[in-house]
């Protein structure tokens, strides 16, 4: 019972914290355009990546934000697992993919040629 308490609790604290991340994005862009007659362009923008730097910030302290942050940390320890090809191994993929392709233009070019050469023999 007093799990269920402390999760709920948590649980509205982290719907608050959201939505207050997602009021400084807003907040963020909507300074942006009520501001554009008065300031320059580069403080708008600021304004802009503050916004966006506070909401992500806020976001971050959630439990969401924090399963996400751990979710990137392994991912990063999963890419240096990955065996990468060779520069060879790359263009010659590279060759064949476009080698193929262009056989798939010819022969969807002979096909639709073929087939408006019989509608039009048809149709008369």
């Amino acid at each position: 019972m007093v799990t269920q308490t402390e999760t709920s609790q948590s649980g509205v604290l982290d719907i608050i914290k959201l939505v207050l991340a997602a009021a400084a994005l807003i907040g963020g862009l909507y300074a942006y355009y009520y501001y554009e007659p008065q300031i320059a362009q580069a403080l708008r923008v600021l304004m802009v990546l503050a916004g966006t730097a506070a909401g992500i910030g806020i976001g971050m302290t959630s439990t969401q934000g924090q399963r996400l942050w751990h979710f990137i940390q392994g991912s990063r320890v999963e890419i240096r697992k990955v065996v990468w090809p060779t520069k060879q191994e790359t263009t010659q993929t590279a060759i064949a993919v476009f080698v193929f392709t262009l056989v798939m233009m010819l022969f969807f070019w002979a096909l639709d040629s073929g087939l408006l050469w019989l509608t039009r023999t048809l149709v008369g």
